[in-house]
């Protein structure tokens, strides 16, 4: 166990980032009896409407870092683009920070990402680097197309990719993400869309969600499913495909993994997410100790919770204007509803989501 660890409750626990997730955190932090704080540039945050303090200022402004790091115990952060170079700042102010840097660099390039997992012992799609149309002339040759190229940093929700149908055309669509660095990936001939949250202690213990089975619309989730029908020999492959990026990367937090299924069964690695994630929200309704308490429990060192389902959960995100159903999801027995307190609606924009729970099939 770490020095200084576990904290007691009556800590406080800093948050980068004021968007849903942050919200959900420190819901779950309150509950647990720690105080929240968070940093974050936007005024009025969700996050920020349920912690004891805000910050608001850039996540590389050095005064508030050094006011962040003063207030708490240990630090979080809510999505993987906070700037590497903000963890590293808080640490040399000696405040410790979970998930460790290594992680958030790891996942903010898509190059080294892929890498990482490459060397981890984790399969993933065939790729390559490409930093000029004629790289990308000459990788979409290579992998052979259809192919999706991507920005290496940033990007989210379908932003920041396009697809190359032609090798031919690959420059032009380099060109059209702004000719900034790319990955280019072969395309996965995959049967559905996968993922598995799993988490790892101060102590080095793992727990591992049941896989969920995810379902996008114009590159957005709109549904996870969990827990997938899967078999024993697909659930275990997913829960060491989890054991070996955690263990590699000495992670402490829960970290979203996203997965291809193949035909033949095998499983290879989209992306990691550094942090608890949108495929994981059915576990507030449907298991004892959601993602967001399993998080907390990691960072301040407690002993990470049950992860057994207790019912099964159809998580469904609400999209824009979707959010002013409330009434309606409210009255339906089966369903949880959870919002975001976002003040204006966008099309596409996370407002909230809902849970719709049901039978656990025996044995699962």
């Amino acid at each position: 166990m770490d020095a200084g660890f576990p904290l007691a409750p009556g800590a406080t626990i800093g948050i980068l980032g004021g968007g849903q997730l942050g919200r959900m955190l420190a819901l779950a932090a309150a509950r647990l009896g720690f105080d929240v704080v968070v940093l974050t540039p936007e005024i009025d945050a969700p996050a920020s409407r349920v912690a004891r303090e805000t910050l608001i200022a850039a996540y590389d402004d050095p005064d508030a870092l050094a006011r962040l790091a003063d207030l708490s115990d240990v630090i979080t952060y809510e999505f993987e683009n906070v700037p590497a170079a903000a963890v590293e700042r808080l640490k040399t102010l000696g405040a410790p920070v979970a998930p460790g840097g290594q992680a958030l660099a790891v996942a903010q390039d898509r190059v080294a990402e892929k890498t990482f997992l490459n060397e981890a012992g984790v399969k993933t799609v065939a790729f390559a680097t490409v930093d000029s149309a004629e790289e990308a002339a000459e990788a979409a040759r290579l992998l052979g197309v259809p192919a999706l190229m991507k920005t290496r940093r940033e990007g989210y929700d379908g932003k920041g990719q396009k697809w190359v149908e032609h090798a031919a055309d690959a420059g032009a669509v380099f060109e059209a993400l702004g000719g900034a660095p790319c990955i280019l990936e072969a395309p996965a001939d995959f049967v559905r869309e996968l993922s598995i949250i799993a988490a790892r202690g101060r102590d080095g213990g793992l727990a591992v969600y049941p896989i969920g089975e995810n379902h996008h619309e114009a590159g957005i989730l709109r549904r996870t499913v969990a827990p997938a029908r899967a078999a024993p020999e697909l659930a275990a492959q997913a829960e060491r495909i989890a054991a070996q990026i955690l263990t590699r990367l000495d992670y402490v937090g829960v970290i979203g993994v996203e997965l291809f299924e193949l035909s033949d069964g095998r499983l290879l690695a989209n992306e990691i997410a550094p942090r608890v994630h949108n495929t994981g929200h059915w576990t507030q309704d449907g298991c004892e100790v959601c993602q967001f308490e399993q998080h907390i429990r990691a960072v301040v060192g407690w002993p990470l919770g049950p992860t057994e389902a207790r019912a099964r959960v159809e998580m469904v995100n609400l999209l824009g204007d979707e959010a002013g159903g409330w009434a309606k999801f409210a009255a339906e027995p089966e369903t949880r509803l959870h919002l975001y307190g976002k003040r204006e609606a966008k099309p596409g924009r996370k407002m909230g989501h809902v849970n719709r729970l049901s039978r656990l099939e025996p044995g699962r």
